[in-house]
């Protein structure tokens, strides 16, 4: 496709990444879920035809980059401005497909499809169960459309496919996806993609707990206040 690929994400350190997994899991299992959701969207962007692969990242790249992957250091304070920048910071010319860390169920068919639809229309949005969005294609960047939306609140996918219609664009709707950012969205999407890393560390990890007597959703050395 003609597109280009965009994944936005954190180096998944403890502590500083899927915060929202906890208590869940601790914040070192936390980081490991987070880099097995990482290297599986990776993966799959690395397999989709593309103009150019780039991922804006928050920290500093790991083994689990692919190579044919451009690294751009992600721009800006709040998640608004920084997507705002990352899509500024990949455009070549070409559309742009930006997706999350957050869905590593997500195919190359879903972002083949994304890719074509830029071919004749303005945007393409695919909506998150949670009221965000999951993926945001572009033909060209605007920052106008990002900035000062509020972000990571179940009115945030709303208020950005209302600016995209308020700005006159024809937008191309994918399906709707699960973010991971809770203990039960990472059981949801591990059954969804069982084959995958992410799967693959969610039940290692829970194994893990359960032979060391860790209840599910219980925090190891966490007892009654």
């Amino acid at each position: 496709m003609n597109a280009d690929l965009i994944v936005i994400a954190k180096e998944p350190v403890p502590g500083r990444v899927k915060t929202r997994l906890t208590p869940g899991y601790t914040a070192a299992e936390a980081a490991r879920l987070a880099e097995a959701a990482l290297a599986d969207t990776l993966a799959t962007v690395a397999r989709t035809p593309a103009g150019a692969r780039v991922l804006a990242l928050r920290g500093n790249p790991g083994p689990w980059l692919p190579p044919g992957v451009r690294v751009v250091p992600q721009r800006g304070g709040g998640l608004d401005e920084r997507l705002a920048h990352a899509f500024d910071d990949a455009y070549a010319g070409r559309p742009l497909v930006l997706i999350g860390m957050d869905t590593p169920q997500v195919t190359t068919a879903l972002l083949e499809r994304a890719g074509r639809a830029l071919e004749d229309g303005d945007a393409v949005f695919g909506p998150a169960a949670d009221g965000g969005f999951w993926l945001l294609g572009l033909r060209r960047p605007d920052a106008a459309l990002l900035r000062g939306a509020p972000m990571s609140s179940s009115r945030t996918g709303r208020v950005v496919l209302d600016r995209l219609c308020g700005a006159g664009l024809t937008v191309a709707m994918l399906p709707r996806l699960t973010d991971v950012d809770t203990a039960a969205d990472a059981a949801e999407v591990a059954a969804l993609a069982p084959h995958g890393r992410f799967a693959r560390a969610v039940r290692a990890v829970n194994a893990s707990r359960k032979g060391a007597g860790v209840h599910d959703g219980a925090v190891p050395g966490a007892g009654a206040a």
